[in-house]
């Protein structure tokens, strides 16, 4: 299991994934779930993967591969003229690979995944999707800000009552630490570290890309800070009128 976020403000996309791929009782192992595209000045492309790992292996490898061969070999990530066309491209990558890995009379549900698609292209607005096994995708709006894939229940509650389309960079950084943190303590099988990153509005550049260990300061200080403080708020509420 994973947990991916991709949410779009009003300057600009923030993206956060953690990095757990299994958790055994003696087995744990990590693997990054966000891949970067990026011509600086002109587009930046964000990735996160969730489902099955050779599946979402397949699909990123496919598209970085393409990006680096001759036009006339297969279309790639980095020449397509909209954020739409790039995510049919990758809705197509996804439809191809899972067809193409699953045996004949298999399900291929047994190799799904499902991805959060983001980014800008210079002289057009910044843009978020989220690709389904199928191929198929939906974009962002006003109504529907931003994008859970993988164990999505345990943070979204901090992110329907907390989230501001005029939040800054700090903030929007602050109010995933708190989602994520809920979700890594409710499930093992979403672990740190976390990658992070920014992407600012008419920039066409990475404003920030981090990795958020066990030991980052801000996380810890987050996290102990939200225990506290979920404690308090319950206290302060009336006791039950018996």
């Amino acid at each position: 299991m994973t947990y991916c976020v991709g949410l779009k403000i009003d300057r600009g996309l923030v993206f956060m994934s953690d990095t757990r791929t299994n958790a055994g009782i003696d087995s744990i192992s990590t693997f990054r779930k966000m891949t970067v595209w990026k011509k600086d000045g002109e587009r930046v492309i964000v990735l996160l993967s969730a489902g099955n790992l050779a599946t979402t292996q397949s699909v990123v490898s496919l598209l970085d591969e393409r990006s680096k061969a001759h036009a006339d070999r297969a279309p790639s990530i980095l020449e397509t003229p909209s954020m739409f066309q790039t995510a049919r491209l990758v809705g197509d990558t996804v439809k191809e690979v899972i067809s193409n890995s699953a045996p004949v009379g298999q399900r291929a549900d047994a190799f799904g995944a499902s991805f959060i698609l983001g980014g800008q292209m210079k002289g057009s607005e910044p843009r978020l999707f989220m690709i389904y096994p199928e191929g198929n995708f939906i974009e962002a709006s006003d109504d529907t800000p931003f994008f859970q894939i993988g164990e999505t229940k345990y943070g979204k509650p901090i992110l329907v009552r907390a989230y501001d389309p005029q939040m800054t960079f700090a903030e929007t950084a602050k109010l995933l630490m708190v989602s994520f943190d809920s979700t890594l303590k409710s499930n093992l099988s979403v672990g740190l570290p976390l990658d992070m990153l920014f992407l600012a509005r008419d920039t066409y550049r990475i404003e920030l890309q981090r990795r958020i260990g066990g030991d980052d300061p801000y996380y810890r200080q987050i996290s102990e800070g939200w225990s506290d403080a979920l404690r308090n708020a319950f206290k302060s509420l009336p006791d039950f009128p018996g």
